[in-house]
């Protein structure tokens, strides 16, 4: 396994860390301004800010954020990658359990730390991720398997439950998120099911079993809106953060069990507001899940998940869509 895990039982919840990264700020930034067409009198750059694989040491979780940076002259915005953020718990201080649990009840065989093996799993994939583009394009991943080369990906054949913090969306906003949900299940093929709508906050130390509030399955996706007294990550001109949670059963193939996004809503409000706002908040919180996913950034500038909003892409291309295609084609793990 690539990295460090920490044990649920015998479950390795992992840090999908290893690979190459960014250098970082005393704060964990890494400051980056990518200026606008027409500010910098030119046409964009060849040279993008380079792919980055999260370093263990300061993206434990296997997190993404974005930056959101006003660009003169066009009035959008513009997400540049600072890195990760040093507030981020290690895996050991959020998810680690005793390495001996308690033995199940015997008279319901639950385990107190998991969900039973299977929950809502089907024999087989419940969807089929779409064709990526013959073409194909430049994607990237956050993390793999053991053999470096296949990415980790959520099971194909359990739903990816979700759930929404309102409390600060702005208006539309919710609608917004679940349009952006069924693009991503159209191209992944994974099936999304909605929940409703959570009080629960991104806090640092997530936990991804709660029993009480979710029920006896892993904790779903929570997507919220959020500002910067909420969750300090989204201090200064961060706009989003995302990521997921990798985890396998000893030492077979590794599968996100839930993740998180949260959203900064007085800035994707202030976006709306503008010129094409609701296209370019839409593009925002695409990129955003497709770091849910598994995609990591690129230096194609061509590509949504190049880490600049350009209004040229408001949608996912050609890479982004291959990207996923293999996201959707993960491997089903029922012993989770």
């Amino acid at each position: 396994m690539h990295g460090s895990a920490a044990e649920i039982g015998d479950v390795q919840v992992d840090d999908g860390g290893g690979g190459e990264g960014l250098p970082t700020s005393p704060t964990g930034r890494v400051p980056q301004r990518v200026l606008d067409e027409q500010e910098r009198g030119g046409p964009p750059s060849a040279s993008p800010p380079p792919h980055r694989r999260l370093l263990r040491r300061t993206a434990r979780r296997g997190m993404a954020v974005l930056v959101l940076v006003p660009a003169l002259g066009f009035g959008t915005a513009v997400l540049t990658d600072p890195g990760s953020w040093s507030w981020a718990p290690t895996v050991e201080e959020t998810l680690a359990q005793p390495s001996t649990p308690p033995p199940p009840s015997p008279a319901d065989n639950r385990l107190p730390d998991r969900p039973a093996p299977g929950v809502d799993a089907a024999p087989e994939p419940r969807g089929m991720p779409l064709p990526p583009p013959p073409e194909g394009g430049t994607h990237a991943f956050i993390t793999f398997q053991p053999d470096g080369v296949t990415p980790v990906a959520y099971d194909p054949c359990r739903p990816v439950h979700y759930v929404i913090n309102p409390d600060s969306s702005p208006p539309g906003g919710d609608d917004l998120v679940r349009e952006a949900v069924a693009r991503i299940s159209e191209v992944t093929g994974l099936q999304f099911v909605y929940r409703g709508a959570t009080d629960e906050s991104t806090v640092a130390g997530r936990e991804i079993f709660q029993p009480d509030r979710y029920g006896r399955r892993w904790a779903p996706v929570l997507i919220a809106w959020e500002n910067e007294e909420q969750n300090p990550a989204l201090a200064g001109d961060v706009v989003g953060e995302a990521g997921s949670v990798p985890a396998s059963l000893g030492d077979g193939p590794r599968v996100y069990l839930t993740g998180t996004v949260s959203l900064d809503a007085p800035r994707l409000a202030e976006i709306l507001r503008g010129r094409d706002g609701r296209r370019v908040a839409r593009s925002i919180v695409l990129h955003e899940l497709g770091h849910l996913m598994g995609l990591a950034h690129v230096d194609d500038e061509q590509q949504l998940m190049f880490p600049e909003a350009r209004r040229e892409v408001p949608d996912l291309a050609a890479g982004d869509l291959t990207g996923l295609a293999a996201l959707g084609a993960g491997v089903c793990v029922p012993e989770l």
